[in-house]
Order: C-alpha cells, then sequence, then structure tokens
C-alpha cells in the first residue's frame, strides 16, 4: 500500500558510538530509484510516566536539558535499559526520580518524539494509587519535584512555559481522561 513511499537500505553503518546515543548513517535507495544519505540517532527507547493524584493532580519535574541550556517542566521519564520490560522500566523510573511508587498502572500509546533524526520511541504510563518514598536519583541526576494542579500544567502547555513533547501530550492525555474519555483499551478514569 505505501511501497511508493518506502526507502530501502543499501548499505552503511555506525558513523559514531557514544556512551548513551549512537549516530547511524545510511545510504538508501529512494522510491524513484536514486539514493541518499540517512543520518540517524539509535535510540534505546524510554517510557515517560503520568503520575496522577487521587485529587487530580499530577507530580511534575523541573531539570536543566543541557543541549537546550534551560529547566525545563518535565513527567518523570527515563531510558529503558538492554532487553527491560517498559513497565519495569516505568516503575524504575518512577522510584528513582520522585519517590513515589504507584499501584495502578496504565498504558496509553507509544509515541516517536523526533521522527526525522532519531529511532526512539517513548512508551506513555498513566500511574494512580501513588505513595511517597525516598528518591534514589542516579549519580550525576539533578532535578526537583513538585505538584500541581492539572489545570495549572495544562495553562503552561497553552502559555508557552511547558514546552517538552512528551509533557505536552501527557497533559492533553490526561486532559481527556479527566473529562470521561475512554483510553486505548477501553477503561476509563474512575472505574
Amino acid at each position: 500500500m505505501d511501497d511508493h513511499l518506502k526507502e530501502s537500505r543499501v548499505d552503511g553503518g555506525l558513523a559514531y558510538d557514544g556512551v548513551f546515543l549512537k549516530v547511524q548513517a545510511d545510504t538508501v535507495r529512494l522510491p524513484d530509484g536514486k539514493h541518499a544519505v540517512r543520518e540517524f540517532i539509535r535510540h534505546p527507547g524510554a517510557v515517560v510516566i503520568l503520575p496522577l493524584f487521587e485529587d487530580g493532580s499530577v507530580l511534575l519535574e523541573r531539570q536543566f536539558r543541557y543541549p537546550s541550556k534551560h529547566v525545563f517542566i518535565e513527567f518523570p521519564a527515563g531510558k529503558i535499559d538492554f532487553q527491560e520490560d517498559p513497565l519495569v522500566c516505568a516503575k524504575r523510573e518512577l522510584l528513582e526520580e520522585t519517590g513515589y511508587t504507584a499501584t495502578d498502572w496504565h498504558f496509553l500509546c507509544s509515541i516517536h518524539n523526533a521522527i526525522a533524526y532519531s529511532d526512539e520511541r517513548l512508551d506513555i504510563y498513566l500511574a494512580r494509587g501513588l505513595t511517597a518514598g525516598e528518591r534514589q536519583l542516579d549519580e550525576g541526576e539533578f532535578l526537583d519535584i513538585f505538584k500541581a494542579p492539572l489545570t495549572d500544567l495544562l495553562s503552561w502547555v497553552r502559555d508557552g512555559s511547558v514546552t517538552d513533547v512528551k509533557t505536552v501530550i501527557g497533559a492533553f492525555w490526561l486532559d481527556k481522561l479527566t473529562q470521561g474519555e475512554t483510553a486505548p483499551g477501553g477503561w476509563q478514569l474512575g472505574k
């Protein structure tokens, strides 16, 4: 059906092998038969956690992101370790970054946040039944956590204070779910 759009790999290889990221450079055959080079970042995948409290507020983080030289407001998230189950990763990251655990987990969707230059996939999970505990930050990880009403987060998205794509998408998911819309899998909040 989409064969007229597909590109196929001719050759290529690893152009950069970093500690975390790897850059691939491939020569591809375009649909018209010509060749082009595609450089992209290989990423192991990540999870995003939407921690929702009983009162409708959310747990957020403030973290400095070096590439943008800016402190961002974000949902907790983290890289999936080699052969790690994404839900296991989500539970681990929530505990490590925030100290919270959750008793109720729901997978919402997967997103691809940088399709032009990365194969990264993020799995988004809703976490409820939250209990506070002690954070277990990784060495070299510095972030603040705070609780905010979902309405504030939605306002920050609208006024441009929150621009992190995973957090913007997560906020919109929570807005829909708290207004009674059905989530993937057919469940609804409160049911």
